[in-house]
């Protein structure tokens, strides 16, 4: 079981946040049924349906807060190809604040990106096996 469950990130504009992240991790943002202000990644639920009791650690992007570099950190998933995710950040209109640093065996290597929205979003990968 995962102890954080979601994560929200904060966007000032949520069709260019949604174009951004849909094109770095390579999977459709779609607009919460419903919901005006709020965008998720892959399918959208099914409005009427309840959602799972224990549901995948996910994320939303969210009009309301304020996008910043400072705060907590959301960390996604480098996919297998740092290179790759690291360009269609960049082709996507966002900056690599750190490229890809090995933090050791327990954790693997992570690097930070700044999205469209000027919010610091770290990308992992875990450790090989040895």
């Amino acid at each position: 079981m995962n102890i954080i469950v979601w994560a929200d990130i904060p966007v000032v504009d949520l069709d260019r946040a949604s174009k951004f992240y849909a094109h770095v991790l390579g999977m459709p943002v779609n607009r919460m049924p419903g919901v005006q202000d709020v965008a998720i990644p892959g399918s959208p639920p099914v409005e009427g349906e309840p959602m799972p009791e224990t549901p995948p650690v996910a994320f939303d992007l969210y009009v309301g807060g304020k996008p910043s570099l400072d705060g907590a950190t959301v960390y996604l998933p480098a996919m297998g190809d740092f290179p790759g995710i690291l360009a269609r950040v960049r082709e996507a209109g966002g900056e690599v604040l750190q490229e890809p640093q090995d933090m050791g065996p327990m954790i693997g290597t992570i690097a930070f990106i700044k999205d469209t929205e000027g919010n610091r979003i770290g990308l992992h990968q875990p450790p090989t096996a040895m």
